[in-house]
Formats: C-alpha cells, sequence, structure tokens
C-alpha cells in the first residue's frame, strides 16, 4: 500500500513564524532599550545624585558598575537557566528584578541602598541581555541573523542615549527620584509588551519549543588550554572595547558641563555620539564584509577611536571630537564579536563565550569605578576621558594576543 504523508511540509510549518519575526525583533528591541535606558540613569543624574547621597566620583562610578558586576558570576549560569526554562519566562523574571532594583534606588536614602538597588537591577539586566540574543537566534536562524543581531545589539545604545537626553532635564524640572521613577516605567512596559505580544519561535521539524530544553543543558568545561587562552584574550579584548565607550558615556556629560554646557546639552551631546554609533556599528560591520581586512580595521578603528576621544578631553570643540568618535566607532565591534565563533569549535563554543561575557561585565564594572577614583585623585574631569582613551589602545594588545595564538594553533585540533 502507498504511504500518503499528510503532515505539512517544512515550509508551512515555519511559514506563520516568517510572517511575524520582524515584529518579534521590534518587542526584543525595545525591550533591550529598557535595559540601556535603567543602565545610564546614574550617569544621567550624576549632577543630582552626587550632592543628594555626598559621593565621591568613585562611588558614583561603583554605583554605574554594580549594574554589570553580577554578570561575571551570572553570565554562564545564566545561559543553562534559559535553557530549562525558556527565553521568555527568564526574560519576564530579568525584568521583574530590573523593576525591583529601580524602585529600591528610588527610594534610596544613600550609598549602601542604591548599591543594593543597582546589583539587583543588574542581576535582571543581565539575564534579560543574554536571553533576549537567544530568542533573536531562534527567529532569524535560517536567513538575516547577523542583520538581525546588528539591530539587536544597536538597541542598548539606544537606549543609553534616551536616558542622556531625557533623565537630566527631567530631573531638573522635577527630581533626580521621579527621573528614576521613569526607569522603572520604562522596564514595567518592556515586561508588558514583551509577556502580551512575544511569541515563541517556532520550533525545527523534531526540536524542542524554545520555551523549554528536551533534555539537560550542558556545558562542555573539559576544553583545550588553547581555546581558554583564546576566550580570556578575547573576552579582554571586548571588556576593553566595551568599557572605553561606557565610560565615556558615563563621564563625557559632568565633563562637558566643566566645560560650560548645561545638563540639557552636556546629555543631548554625549547622545549624539551614540545615536550616531547605532548607525556606525552596522555600517561598520558592512565595509569589514566588503573588505575583508579584519585586523587593519580594528587596529585602524580602535586608533582613531583613541585619538578622538583624547582630543575631546584637551582639545578645543570636545562636542565635535565627541560625535567624530561615535563615527569611527563603528569599526571595531562586529569584527570582535565574530573573533571566537571563528576559531572555536562548536562543541566548545558555549564555555568559550561563557568566560567572554564574564570578563566582559567585569571589566565593564571595574572600569568606571577606575575612571570615578581618577577624577577624584586628579581633580580633574577630563581625567576619565584620557582613560577612556587608554583602555581603546589597550584593546589592540589584546587581540593581538588573540590573532597570536590562533596563529600558533592554525591546523592543530581542539
Amino acid at each position: 500500500m502507498t504511504h500518503i504523508d499528510l503532515s505539512p511540509p517544512a515550509r508551512a510549518i515555519r511559514a506563520p513564524g516568517a510572517n511575524v519575526r520582524w515584529l518579534m525583533l521590534a518587542v526584543i528591541f525595545l525591550t533591550r532599550t529598557s535595559m540601556g535606558f535603567q543602565f545610564q540613569s546614574i550617569a544621567a543624574l550624576t549632577p543630582f545624585v552626587v550632592p543628594a547621597f555626598e559621593l565621591s566620583y568613585a562611588q558614583v562610578g561603583l554605583l554605574m558598575g554594580l549594574f554589570m558586576l553580577p554578570g561575571v558570576v551570572i553570565a554562564l549560569p545564566g545561559g543553562l537557566l534559559g535553557q530549562r526554562l525558556g527565553s521568555l519566562r527568564v526574560v519576564i523574571a530579568g525584568l521583574s528584578l530590573m523593576i525591583v532594583g529601580g524602585m529600591i534606588v528610588s527610594y534610596s536614602g544613600g550609598l549602601h541602598s542604591a548599591a543594593l538597588g543597582r546589583s539587583v537591577g543588574g542581576v535582571g539586566g543581565v539575564l534579560v541581555n543574554i536571553m533576549l540574543a537567544r530568542m533573536v537566534a531562534g527567529w532569524f536562524r535560517e536567513r538575516e541573523l547577523q542583520t538581525a543581531m546588528g539591530l539587536m545589539l544597536s538597541a542598548w545604545p539606544f537606549g543609553m542615549a534616551l536616558a542622556l537626553v531625557i533623565l537630566g532635564p527631567l530631573a531638573a524640572a522635577t527630581s533626580w527620584r521621579i527621573a528614576e521613577y521613569v526607569t522603572v516605567a520604562a522596564a514595567g512596559l518592556a515586561l508588558a509588551l514583551i509577556a502580551l505580544a512575544y511569541k515563541e519561535a517556532p520550533a525545527e521539524p523534531g526540536a524542542p519549543a524554545d520555551g523549554a530544553s528536551a533534555e539537560p543543558a550542558k556545558f562542555h568545561l573539559g576544553v583545550p588550554g588553547r581555546v581558554w587562552a583564546l576566550a580570556v584574550s578575547a573576552g579582554i579584548g571586548w571588556a576593553l572595547l566595551n568599557a572605553s565607550v561606557i565610560v565615556v558615556a558615563s563621564f563625557a556629560p559632568s565633563f562637558l558641563m566643566s566645560r560650560g554646557a548645561s545638563v540639557g546639552e552636556a546629555g543631548g551631546i554625549t547622545g549624539l555620539a551614540l545615536w550616531i554609533s547605532i548607525i556606525s556599528v552596522p555600517l561598520g560591520g558592512l565595509v569589514a564584509d566588503r573588505l575583508r581586512k579584519p585586523r587593519l580595521l580594528i587596529v585602524v578603528g580602535c586608533v582613531a577611536t583613541a585619538l578622538t576621544i583624547a582630543c575631546a578631553a584637551r582639545a578645543p570643540w570636545p562636542a565635535l571630537w565627541l560625535v567624530a568618535s561615535g563615527i569611527l566607532l563603528g569599526l571595531p565591534p562586529g569584527i570582535m564579536m565574530a573573533l571566537l565563533p571563528r576559531a572555536v569549535r562548536p562543541e566548545h563554543l558555549a564555555t568559550a563565550l561563557g568566560v567572554f561575557y564574564a570578563l566582559f561585565y567585569l571589566g565593564m564594572a571595574v572600569s568606571q569605578t577606575i575612571a570615578g577614583a581618577l577624577r577624584d585623585i586628579t581633580g580633574d574631569p577630563a581625567m576619565p576621558l584620557l582613560f577612556a582613551s587608554g583602555l581603546m589602545l589597550a584593546t589592540i594588545a589584546a587581540v593581538t594576543v588573540f590573532w597570536r595564538i590562533e596563529g600558533r594553533a592554525a591546523g592543530s585540533v581542539d
């Protein structure tokens, strides 16, 4: 007897997802925007928080960095948690923690309670950050994955820029506590949006849906030393690059105010540099794909960005130099994010990326505290920018180490 297969073809199974995946990406983008918005709130409100809590700039840097510090220990288990419980559940939990953390900061009466709030919100932010990338991969694994990932990544600076533009003037017109409440409201809106509008990506035929894993998650920790070395060197390079950007975004507003800018002007100028980077980073990846000279573009991009940041600190027209740094920053990020996936076997990549992100979060947390301490010690508002310039140059050294390790092991089996 002839067997008649009445099951729908694979194309039909995935068709509904194809119709809504860009809408899902928009939901993911807005959700990630709320994370960048809350992260940048302390930087945007520095002129108000410092006198309110009688803080040093090192303590301000600590509050900024505490939003990132939980990632040092949560990055690796966070991925496991999402694989067991499903991405959507973990994102909702993360946004809930961001709401709680923002409320604690809003009601805080001093450094210690504000630090607790930032830490709680940071735990939520780490979970959201990891899971949103997994959601994008679920919807776009068949095609346009790099485009979708680039758009998702741009939501972080978009949220930071919004914070710089909105929160300072709002605090000046009302109070810093009301401005912080706005970040809580943003996280609440993101939670409602993703809980009501997000749909799980259709599963591949025979594969489990994103809501739960069919079998226990596994991390292959028994990896060769070469993989660890590649992960550490790439992670340090990524941490240095991002730390440089975050230090500029966090301390440029107070620096510009020391040069005579108003709160709104300082936030607007710094925000403009971030707005430009939202466009320049995807364009930098396009240039890298066309020219096929990744090493040259990383070096040129890092050196040029470092020079413009240093010029913003010491030369006339700092606003112009800051905007230029946002343009030049677009060259290295896309290339650097591709380093590990191209150098490490798939069975070792989860562990390598866990190390990569743990170092990223550590660098992001520590760098801001150091930048604030340098300003306290020197009394120079430009010192954090000079520190950021040095971090950008140090990125080249870390990536050079990566290339050396990769070159020595060419043809070897990991």
